[in-house]
């Protein structure tokens, strides 16, 4: 035994004293009576009825000397070593999107895995030591080696579900770093899947075979006949008859229903007819009516995005020819020529996009996107610079780039990588800032896109289209030709289908100086605006709302985020969570410090010396 507290037992020097006091205490009191004889008789008859009388000052002294030494302890708080009855206990705690499904007994899956981890702290031995990991957005250590069950409860109850999909990879290596340092850790895994091995780990299966409902993949389409909403619908516990509601603009009255039998765990495709062809909208919500366990994917919701009429362009060139009947394809281009010697940076401007076709100019016009055809000199702020010409003996075919980034996706979307595209005279550039490149001969870049020093989006073709290559007659000519403007103009952001986890690219647009983004929570965040294109990683499910201030005008745009797919799932699997090692057998000593039993003892203690008091005063009247 030892104490938390043992200058506590300092108060053991009452006991002494009370001792002192007793002994130089009076033994009689002084009372006035009629007659001596009367109190004579009066003695002898009470020492005859109350033979205990003589003792009860020594009972009261005991008592009084017990209650110090027990106040005593009770301000030492004594702890008792338990050899071996304690433990380190690491649990991991799944933090998925499945984990917000509600239960029969209407709590989450999350909410029932901390009972369970609370359930477990408290019922564990004293000097026991504690490790969460929870799984989500990042895997999180919430403590570690906690001693305390308040302390580590506390901080238990501040933990919350994401709605991503969660990696176990982070979870299983952190779990296997404390195992290896402890063997003898117990290791609990609380969640909602199955896992078909789990060697030196408990797994706690939170699920039980709630209901859901889920829709996905929605679609608008516009045609002939009207505005039409197709998706998929899932039940991933029983077959099941869906109600599909479609509401436009935010209206509470559908404005389209559908019923749609559905299989278990299969896809259900529906199409529904939701106006004729004078029908408008800003947005689509398309709901399932019936509820279920989770809400997050019961709805999704679809948005029409109108692109801007038109774009102004200056061509700066002396044979615009190919570059001007390019541009002609796409109607919402405006399009302006000059030649190289009529091109005057104080009266050529105001323009989204200066190309400039076998001519550099001395400065960069700062208020729209730059093109490079075949650039004739470096120009300060543009990113690379002229090194020459290289001019071949024989045409070469040039080389589509191989990187899976996401950039370079879009800007080859559609192209045929197959297609043989020759060159046999370039410009040699080198560079010094940021850019994606596309197409390569020999290592050095021909078709290359980023963004200048002011920040305006910015392509490079290294090569003359008039002559020297077979670019403008290859079917990829289009199809990259398309995709750069795409790039120059873009919206602010691209359609698409977005889940938790996913990252939000957002076009920074010329003349972009702000960009604001306010999530499903309310959480705002300013993305940065100083390259192309800011990233922002989506966490929420539902509705986004993208703010741009571009020259001074607010532009909005909505985004609607979904629960990840593999998170819908009521019961899944996972392949292993499994710690490498043999598990040990070595405790921690435990320990007993509840002071409950001494304040009891001590309670007992003072009533009875109160009831000792009480009783020498009766014998005294």
């Amino acid at each position: 035994m030892s104490f938390l507290y043992p200058l506590g037992l300092l108060g053991l020097i009452a006991v002494p004293v009370l001792i002192l006091i007793y002994i130089l205490k009076r033994k009689y009191t002084e009372q006035v009576i009629p007659s001596t004889y009367l109190w004579t008789l009066s003695e002898r008859f009470l020492k005859h009825k109350n033979p205990i009388s003589r003792i009860t000052g020594i009972i009261s002294l005991i008592l009084q000397i017990l209650v110090v030494v027990f106040i005593s302890l009770a301000i030492a708080n004594p702890v008792f070593v338990l050899k071996g009855r304690a433990n380190d206990y690491c649990f991991v705690l799944d933090g998925s999107g499945s984990m917000n499904i509600v239960s029969s007994d209407g709590v989450t899956r999350f909410e029932k895995g901390k009972d369970w981890i609370e359930n477990a702290i408290l019922s564990s031995a004293d000097g026991s030591y504690y490790t969460l990991v929870t799984t989500g957005e990042t895997t999180d250590v919430v403590f570690k080696d906690v001693d305390d069950k308040k302390s580590a409860i506390e901080k238990l109850s501040e933990v919350a579900p994401s709605q991503v999909a969660s990696d176990y990879t982070n979870a299983l290596t952190v779990a296997q770093g404390y195992f290896s340092h402890n063997p003898s850790m117990s290791i609990v895994l609380l969640s909602d899947k199955t896992f078909e091995s789990h060697n030196n780990v408990e797994v706690v299966n939170l699920s039980s075979g709630e209901q859901n409902y889920a829709v996905s993949s929605v679609e608008y389409q516009i045609n002939s006949s009207g505005t039409q909403v197709s998706g998929k619908l899932y039940s991933y516990e029983s077959d099941a008859t869906l109600d599909v509601d479609v509401y436009a603009d935010g209206s509470s009255q559908p404005v389209a229903t559908k019923s749609v039998p559905v299989t278990k765990s299969a896809a259900a495709d529906f199409t529904i007819d939701v106006g004729d062809q004078n029908f408008s909208f800003s947005s689509l919500r398309v709901a399932v009516r019936q509820s279920d366990a989770l809400a997050l994917d019961n709805e999704v919701m679809v948005y029409h995005r109108e692109s801007a009429s038109s774009y102004k362009t200056l061509i700066v060139s002396k044979t615009p020819f190919f570059l001007n009947a390019t541009f002609a394809t796409f109607g919402n281009l405006q399009r302006y020529v000059v030649s190289p010697d009529d091109y005057d940076p104080a009266t050529c401007s105001g323009y989204g996009l200066y190309i400039f076709d076998n001519f550099t100019p001395q400065t960069l016009p700062t208020d729209g996107a730059v093109w490079f055809v075949n650039p004739t000199a470096s120009v300060e702020g543009s990113g690379f610079s002229r090194r020459g010409e290289e001019e071949l003996e024989s045409a070469r075919q040039m080389a589509f780039s191989t990187s899976t980034s996401t950039k370079v996706r879009n800007l080859l979307k559609d192209t045929l990588p197959g297609e043989q595209i020759s060159v046999i005279k370039y410009v040699k550039c080198g560079l010094y800032s940021t850019f994606t490149t596309l197409m390569t001969l020999g290592g050095d870049p021909l078709i290359f896109a980023g963004s200048t020093s002011s920040g305006n989006r910015e392509v490079v073709l290294a090569f003359s289209l008039q002559e020297n290559t077979d670019f403008v007659l290859s079917y990829n000519y289009t199809v990259i030709m398309r995709n750069l403007i795409n790039y120059t103009f873009p919206a602010l952001v691209e359609d698409g289908t977005f889940y938790c986890g996913d990252d939000l690219t957002v076009n920074v647009l010329t003349g972009c100086t702000s960009i604001r983004l306010e999530s499903p929570q309310g959480k705002i965040e300013y993305l940065d605006t100083s390259s192309a294109s800011a990233e922002y990683e989506m966490t929420e499910v539902g509705e986004y709302t993208v703010t741009a201030t571009i020259n001074n005008v607010q532009q909005t745009v909505n985004v609607y985020c979904s629960l990840p797919e593999t998170e819908r799932f009521v019961s899944a699997s996972e392949k292993s969570f499994s710690i490498n090692g043999e598990p040990g057998t070595l405790k921690r000593d435990g320990r007993y410090d509840d002071l409950l039993y001494i304040f009891i003892i001590l309670a007992v203690l003072v009533i009875a010396d109160w009831m000792v008091y009480c009783y020498e005063q009766y014998q005294l009247r």
